[in-house]
């Protein structure tokens, strides 16, 4: 947070440097100036310095901030127009401290020479307050075109994305800290510019069908700045007072527009949250103040910032944003879309293996048929090559287009109706493929024919992992090789059942014995439509899309 612009009735300033470090100066018509050469700048920069908690020190050449960003940025614009410190008797003796609803900070501050009430906060609220107003020629009472003129340089600031504060003070010889009659001194222009990547991710919210709305103490003008500045696209704003004046009704259809949200309150935002759950939507609530602590804790999602929360904020919220980066919200999102696939993935596949299983155990069963698969046989089918692959199959990365699906709805299903359908049809295949195998080559020998069958429905479960790598998308589009965790687990799982068929060993552990070119063509055979079909079915799928 940075002051960039100071301006009073008399002139404008520009302000140079960035950030707590008091390296930079203030000027005016191109000459540089400090608090000694302006008494108006002096008062101004005097009630930014004294209406304040925040506090610089030097730390190893760098300049930290204790206390709030916004009141860190003008200690240092006191610093840097040389604005007179405090000394040993100099104190605060009172204080009404900022709030939402009132919009402004009042210290009744006392030094050597003075005692003055010193007001800081939003324009309107302060020119609201004050009745005279402090120019170069001294105290004059403030008229209707001192504040039309207030007013626009208000604006003008505002409109080009600047958080825009007042200040004003008034002598206070009786020691009261009354916040009326007071003598407006100036406004300061603040910028906190987004960081470069939010833009982005704005963008990249609303392809995934997520909607960013802004909710802020600063004025419409600065919102709206700041919106299109971050691309965000808003059809109208309410403030705070309008919100109070409307009926639950309206605020439900305001906000099935782009609306941004101003001058708001803690209930306020909390009123907001409440409504658009109350349309089904998952709301995620972003904060960091003690303001923002009600909504935080009655949003879906509570995201407090890491970095610059308050306590309360991060204890009402679920989770900490410890960037403070929209961004990161936006890559979790991603992030956990790619676990709920992935997780959809895994549970499929594992159930489609196990299907086949049980459907050609069941039916050799009901036919009265000798043992398809040996109970050490089944143990190695789950517990040595499925369950290798299976995790596997839960590291595959995000899909191409996974940020540009909507969100998936509340209710929805692990399995749900396709997963089932699959799961059927998959495992009648596989369960359909080893019993006709089994029995085609049981005259040959049964332990050939059960060692074919076994290693059949191996490469079936092996096969069939290509089909869940994506539930939407053809292997082309996720990339046949960018799961190197899944090809070694498949090198591993499809070695080990070799050695299961040929290692003397293994055969003697598994009862299997060794099979020929003639075996493994058939097993191939059946092996291919698990890998073609599915691939086939999600590129005509695809195509019918894009048309």
């Amino acid at each position: 947070m940075t002051v960039t612009a100071v301006w009073t009735l008399d002139k404008a300033y520009k302000v140079t440097g960035t950030g707590y470090d008091p390296a930079g100066h203030i000027e005016a018509d191109g000459q540089r100036l400090r608090a000694v050469d302006d008494p108006v700048l002096a008062a101004l920069l005097q009630t930014g310095l004294y209406c304040s908690h925040a506090r610089l020190h030097e730390d190893g050449g760098q300049w930290k901030l204790i206390g709030e960003p916004t009141e860190g940025a003008l200690v240092t614009l006191a610093y840097k127009g040389w604005c007179e410190l405090p000394d040993e008797h100099s104190s605060l003796l009172a204080e009404i401290p900022f709030s939402s609803s009132r919009k402004c900070m009042s210290v009744l501050y006392q030094s050597a020479t003075e005692r003055a009430v010193l007001t800081k906060g939003a324009p309107e609220q302060v020119l609201k307050l004050s009745s005279h107003a402090l120019t170069s020629d001294g105290v004059r009472t403030l008229t209707q075109s001192d504040r039309d003129a207030i007013t626009s340089a208000y604006v003008q600031m505002a409109s080009s994305g600047l958080r825009v504060i007042a200040m004003a003070r008034k002598d206070a010889d009786d020691g009261q800290l009354n916040e009326d009659n007071l003598t407006f001194v100036g406004i300061v222009g603040l910028i906190d510019p987004p960081r470069p990547e939010v833009r982005d991710a704005i963008t990249l919210a609303h392809d995934a069908g997520i909607r960013v709305i802004m909710i802020t103490g600063d004025s419409p003008v600065t919102a709206r700045a700041i919106a299109d500045r971050l691309s965000l696209h808003v059809s109208k704003d309410l403030t705070g007072q309008q919100l109070d004046e409307m009926d639950d009704d309206t605020l439900a259809q305001d906000l099935m527009q782009d609306v941004l949200f101003a001058r708001t309150k803690p209930e306020q935002k909390m009123r907001i949250v409440s409504a658009m759950q109350a349309q089904g939507q998952i709301v995620a609530m972003t904060g960091d103040g003690v303001n923002d602590a009600p909504a935080l804790k009655q949003a879906d999602i509570g995201i407090s910032m890491g970095m610059r929360g308050t306590d309360v904020a991060r204890d009402a919220s679920d989770l900490i944003l410890l960037d403070d980066n929209f961004a990161t919200i936006v890559q979790a999102i991603g992030e956990g879309r790619r676990q709920f696939a992935n997780v959809q993935k895994f549970v499929r596949y594992l159930l489609s293996s196990n299907a086949g299983e049980v459907v050609a155990l069941v039916l050799n069963i009901a036919i009265g048929g000798p043992l398809i698969f040996l109970a050490t046989q089944i143990l190695w089918m789950n517990l040595v090559t499925d369950g290798v692959t299976a995790v596997a199959l839960g590291l595959e990365k995000s899909e191409p287009d996974q940020m540009q699906q909507p969100p998936r709805k509340k209710e929805t299903a692990i399995l749900g109706v396709s997963g089932v359908v699959t799961i059927i049809l998959l495992g009648t295949y596989t369960g359909l493929s080893s019993l006709w195998i089994f029995f085609q080559l049981i005259d040959q020998g049964v332990e050939l024919a059960r060692t074919t069958a076994f290693t059949a429905m191996v490469v079936f479960e092996k096969v069939s992992v290509f089909a869940f790598r994506s539930l939407r998308l053809p292997g082309w589009r996720i990339g046949w090789f960018s799961n190197p965790f899944l090809l070694a687990a498949l090198a591993v799982t499809l070695g080990a059942q070799v050695l299961a068929v040929y290692w003397p060993p293994l055969q003697v552990l598994l009862h299997t014995t060794a099979i020929g070119a003639t075996e493994w063509q058939l097993i191939l055979a059946f092996a291919l439509p698990i890998l073609v079909v599915p691939e086939i079915l999600k590129a005509v799928r695809l195509a019918f899309q894009r048309t």
